[in-house]
């Protein structure tokens, strides 16, 4: 067997580093790119979270709380019937906004990959040079 030993010329090695670079640029993009989609993702259902909480506890105060004042009248005060019921529609909606505030709270949007392999790249083209 005889191996041939390939001689490249400087400017072929440059122009496959700029090709190599350019290459590895759209890669971190595109991996950019997904994670941040994945992220918006879950922030679009968290502000669902919220925003239904917010409908629900509306919706339940209106059409619940005139009912239950009615028939809870009937055995208090209709003061005190009034109070306990918006008492315990204002806890079931603060405990769904809540939950959709804690969610958002806890994303995180930074493209935390990304970022990581920039940091690798930097560092393999630092040994490289």
């Amino acid at each position: 067997m005889s191996y041939v030993k390939e001689e490249r010329s400087l400017g072929e090695l440059f122009s496959e580093l700029t090709q190599e670079v350019q290459r590895l640029f759209r890669q971190e993009v595109d991996l950019a790119k997904l994670e941040l989609s994945q992220k918006i993702s879950r922030m679009v259902k968290d502000v669902t979270f919220l925003s239904v909480g917010i409908a629900v506890g509306y919706a339940a105060f209106l059409a619940l709380a005139a009912t239950v004042i009615i028939i809870l009248g009937t055995f208090m005060p209709w003061w005190l019937s009034s109070l306990l019921v918006t008492a315990l529609l204002a806890g079931g909606s603060y405990a769904l906004v809540r939950k959709g505030l804690d969610d958002m709270r806890r994303g995180d949007l930074a493209p935390r990959q990304t970022l990581e392999t920039l940091k690798e790249d930097k560092e393999w083209m630092k040994e490289r040079m």
